[in-house]
């Protein structure tokens, strides 16, 4: 089992990464922790409250493969979370793979992460303007930008940004990973069954309820 973090701050984007970790969850049995700067309940740009399974106080950032970071709408909460930013820094000159999409790649840049490495983000230009730590040169306009230990993605290609975080681990993700047609697929192929031992195992599980 490989080793998963998502970071969770105020305004955060689910719709950005649950691509992502529904397929890591649900396809192939990865675990992950939800870390945030505080024991809280956070509010997502969607109007989801989520707790974290994990302060920053309570993990450290070497104890994981990959570090998720979604977008939000609203970053400055984030890059003015001095606990998330020295969370982040723990990683720099490790092998960590930190996966950003969004506006996120401002944080990997204020905590050191984005040093010298060429990478993307969804977030207003103006931001690389303001902030001194954004090395705007390095900046490419580009859906998915991966550089040595970074993947980084716009919001709208959230779909490409999933794909190639599981291929950097070595998923099996097919060739047109969550992107098949309605229009295409078949009878056959819109019918599911589980296996035997599955079935069985739901049966099992239902006689709990039918004792109600």
């Amino acid at each position: 089992m490989r080793r998963y973090a998502v970071m969770l701050y105020p305004d955060f984007s689910l719709q950005e990464i649950t691509c992502l970790t529904s397929a890591l969850t649900i396809w192939f049995g990865e675990t992950i922790d939800f870390i945030a700067s505080e024991e809280k309940e956070y509010l997502s740009e969607e109007g989801l409250r989520v707790l974290p399974t994990k302060t920053c106080d309570e993990s450290k950032i070497t104890d994981y493969e990959c570090v998720i970071l979604p977008g939000t709408v609203n970053p400055l909460p984030a890059l003015f979370d001095e606990k998330l930013i020295a969370f982040l820094k723990g990683g720099i000159d490790t092998d960590i793979v930190f996966a950003a999409i969004s506006s996120s790649p401002l944080l990997l840049s204020k905590a050191g992460i984005l040093s010298g490495k060429r990478f993307t983000s969804g977030y207003f230009m103006q931001m690389a303007d303001t902030f001194h730590f954004v090395e705007k040169e390095n900046f490419l306009h580009q859906g998915i930008v991966e550089d040595g230990n970074v993947i980084t993605g716009i919001g709208m290609f959230f779909r490409e940004f999933a794909e190639t975080v599981l291929r950097r681990f070595g998923y099996d993700v097919g060739t047109s990973f969550m992107r098949d047609s309605p229009a295409e697929c078949t009878e056959e192929e819109l019918t599911f069954y589980w296996s035997e031992d599955e079935y069985r195992e739901f049966l099992e599980e239902l006689k709990a309820y039918s004792q109600h």
